[in-house]
């Protein structure tokens, strides 16, 4: 479905999926855990999800003759640290807008992780006080126009690279390379689980996915913390992007599988249960998740598993879309491991 759009590679290619044995064990051993390693796509700055989105995106800035990428994100945000590391490889400017989007006071919180390595790749980096939100922000639409102010060409790349027009096709590539891995690898995935907050993770997924009469078994665990919103924007993004792609049909509501049991206290805020599941994970597997999203998708997992929402037998498939830099902006919670 993706032959005619241009893709700038940014990533290693296909990414590595591996079965999780002692994870799996301390589960009970009735569902196999596997995971794709989205988190070990690329040599940029320690890689993640974002990075397979912006192969379809910078194209597009590319040939708009743009000379700085204008994005935005929270303080710890995965998404402006891949922006500005893409922008450092191309010889662009990078102008970002990091918002307070997690009430949050770790003394080193805006100084180490993310933020640090976006800071050192030269990305011009603006915190402001502003809180959560995953629409469009005005501090960003006002990034935008001070660097036409300067002189400059701005590209626009929405928080998360979400609401942008080619935001999908990223991981309407990865449902196609995971079908292609499975026929390699003699293993049928029964779910996929996927943190979503901004949305075009999961739903370039659930159109890739539909594409294979499977859309439904996409299960996306939010970590918005506000979860009409989020899916209000799942749905814009995969009608969008099921137009742009020519899916053929119309993807069904029930299709659009999103869990919000597990984003709670709040957005980029662990709960004891994140935090647990993120000490499972690293203790069995030595697989690093973070408290904003994998972590919280992975207390998802965990607890669907024991839950037996999983019918015995099933083979998951973890999507690890990355965000570990963010661990270090949470050092007090975690001093002891």
């Amino acid at each position: 479905m993706l032959e005619k759009f241009e893709r700038y590679p940014l990533t290693f290619g296909p990414t590595a999926i591996e079965f999780l044995p002692r994870l799996t064990k301390a589960l009970g051993g009735d569902v196999e855990i596997w995971a794709k390693r989205e988190d070990c796509n690329s040599g940029l700055a320690m890689g993640g999800n974002k990075l397979r989105k912006l192969e379809y995106i910078i194209p597009d800035a590319i040939a708009s003759n743009a000379d700085t990428l204008v994005s935005i994100g929270g303080v710890q945000s995965n998404h402006t640290r891949m922006v500005a590391a893409v922008a450092a490889k191309l010889g662009m400017k990078c102008r970002l807008v990091q918002e307070s989007w997690v009430p949050h006071e770790d003394a080193v919180y805006d100084r180490v992780g993310n933020i640090l390595m976006t800071r050192l790749m030269g990305a011009d980096s603006r915190i402001v006080d502003d809180g959560f939100d995953i629409g469009i922000r005005k501090s960003w639409e006002d990034a935008i126009q001070s660097v036409i102010d300067e002189g400059g060409k701005p590209y626009a790349i929405p928080a998360g690279a979400s609401v942008h027009k080619y935001g999908g096709l990223g991981y309407v590539a990865f449902a196609e390379e995971v079908e292609r891995q499975e026929s390699e690898m003699g293993v049928k995935f029964d779910y996929i689980i996927v943190c979503v907050v901004t949305g075009s993770t999961q739903a370039g997924m659930i159109v890739g996915f539909a594409a294979q009469n499977r859309a439904d078994r996409v299960i996306g665990i939010d970590a918005s913390g506000t979860p009409e919103q989020t899916r209000a924007q799942v749905r814009q993004i995969v009608d969008n992007t099921a137009e742009l792609v020519e899916l053929g049909r119309p993807v069904r509501e029930d299709e659009i599988v999103i869990l919000n049991d597990y984003a709670y206290p709040a957005y980029g805020v662990p709960s004891n249960e994140t935090n647990e599941a993120i000490r499972l994970a690293a203790r069995t597997e030595a697989m690093i998740t973070d408290p904003v999203y994998e972590g919280k998708s992975m207390q998802g997992l965990i607890d669907l598993t024991k839950k037996g929402f999983f019918p015995k037998g099933s083979k998951v498939l973890y999507a690890h879309l990355g965000g570990a830099p963010a661990l270090n902006g949470y050092s007090y919670t975690y001093r002891n491991g």
